[in-house]
């Protein structure tokens, strides 16, 4: 099978040839620069490291790398297709705190700070993230600024300019043709609902703090109901135009990424999520199984078990990352339970405490034992929970990406 036949078998619930892997196909499946770079150079590869989202600092994942570790899916993501295109020499090269050489996008605008951390700037000079010195990661700094929410203020986009609209659709077009690789799509039509509506987009809608979003869900329904609302009309009205532009080049978009758990439970009680958010959900839902051949992946971290059930009503098809170490969270029943029902994408490896802290040895045997319990029957694609770290040992990285692919080729053979 071609990776992007892989993918497709897998996320339709058939067995593939071997258990699909994902590295870097979309912002939370991906790997820090600092990692990335010390991997490259393990891998003798000499290509400077380009940072795929200055935000979150993860690299783009290159397609040399990806055939070397047998990766199957590449993104289809405007931040990082608009730079993908420009020259080196318009890149802003810079050396992270621990001396890694990078490459940020085109047009990134980068100041140093007093203390020596930086600050990056958005389009019309505002400061919107912070990184401290040494520090790894950006800091959203818009957060907690003022008070209160105000739902008058929240206009959500609903058009695309017609210059990103061909960007995506004439990038898709080329790796669909050049590549034998899945293709991921992210970005414009994502919404975002629940929690994230705030903890994502604070400044669209509010001045104040999550928690107010929270007791709004309860106090002021109505409310919340219209807000939401209109994030699922602008996301439908987005997705509409992609899909004019790009057809079903992608075989799954991103329809949100709503992270509703913590270490140990949801955020909010089930019984509220149904009832408030999971309406929106179904609507969006429903609306790309109806105009498109793409499936929904959605992105929700932590302890969510009691609204698994609730996405899989709602339409959601891909859930990532499954983060196994979670309370309720365990891959054995999740399979067992969802497996049928929803394709799992991650929980192939926890990087909380394995892949930064284990030996390769300990890696290795922990992928295979994720691999022999999502694996059998399709319905999963390997990634580990969330991005990989820097400060990962590379002989780690490389121990789970090697036991990903051999385990799973192994599930066939069973």
């Amino acid at each position: 099978m071609t990776s992007r036949e892989r993918v497709l078998a897998a996320v339709n619930h058939r067995q593939p040839d071997r258990v699909p892997i994902d590295l870097g196909g979309m912002k939370a499946t991906g790997v820090s620069a600092v990692a990335y770079h010390a991997l490259k150079r393990r891998l003798g590869i000499a290509t400077p490291t380009r940072i795929f989202d200055p935000r979150l600092m993860i690299a783009v994942v290159e397609q040399e790398v990806l055939e070397r570790l047998h990766g199957d899916v590449l993104p289809v993501d405007l931040s990082g297709i608009a730079g993908a295109a420009r020259p080196e020499r318009e890149w802003v090269a810079r050396r992270l705190f621990d001396g890694t050489p990078v490459l940020f996008p085109p047009g990134t605008d980068l100041r140093e700070d007093a203390d020596g951390g930086w600050t990056l700037l958005d389009p019309s000079g505002s400061e919107t993230f912070r990184m401290p010195k040494g520090g790894y990661y950006f800091d959203n700094t818009s957060f907690n600024r003022g008070e209160g929410i105000d739902p008058a203020k929240f206009k959500p986009q609903h058009d695309i300019p017609d210059e990103s609209l061909r960007l995506m659709a004439d990038y898709a077009a080329r790796l669909r043709r050049d590549t034998p690789f899945a293709l991921l799509g992210w970005g414009f039509g994502v919404c975002f609902l629940g929690l994230s509506l705030i903890i994502e987009r604070s400044t669209d809608v509010t001045q104040g703090m999550p928690d107010e979003w929270m007791v709004m869900l309860m106090t002021e329904k109505e409310t919340c109901r219209e807000i939401m609302g209109r994030a699922v009309d602008a996301a439908v009205s987005r997705l509409r135009l992609i899909h004019e532009a790009l057809g079903d080049t992608c075989f799954a978009w991103g329809i949100a990424a709503d992270d509703s758990g913590t270490q140990r439970s949801e955020f909010i009680h089930p019984d509220l999520w149904a009832e408030m958010i999971k309406p929106h959900y179904a609507r969006l839902c429903a609306w790309v199984h109806a105009h498109t051949g793409m499936k929904t992946f959605l992105h929700c971290c932590g302890s969510i078990p009691r609204l698994i059930p609730h996405l899989i009503e709602a339409g959601v098809d891909i859930l990532n990352p499954v983060q196994t170490s979670a309370a309720g969270m365990d891959p054995r029943t999740l399979k067992e339970t969802y497996g049928r029902r929803i394709v799992f994408w991650g929980g192939g490896c926890d990087t909380q405490t394995v892949l930064p802290r284990a030996s390769p040895d300990e890696v290795r045997a922990h992928v295979k034992e994720r691999i022999g319990i999502f694996g059998p029957g399709g319905g999963y694609v390997f990634t580990q929970v969330h991005n990989i770290q820097a400060g990962v040992p590379v002989e780690n990285v490389l121990a789970m990406l090697e036991a990903a692919y051999a385990s799973g080729r192994d599930i066939r053979a069973q």
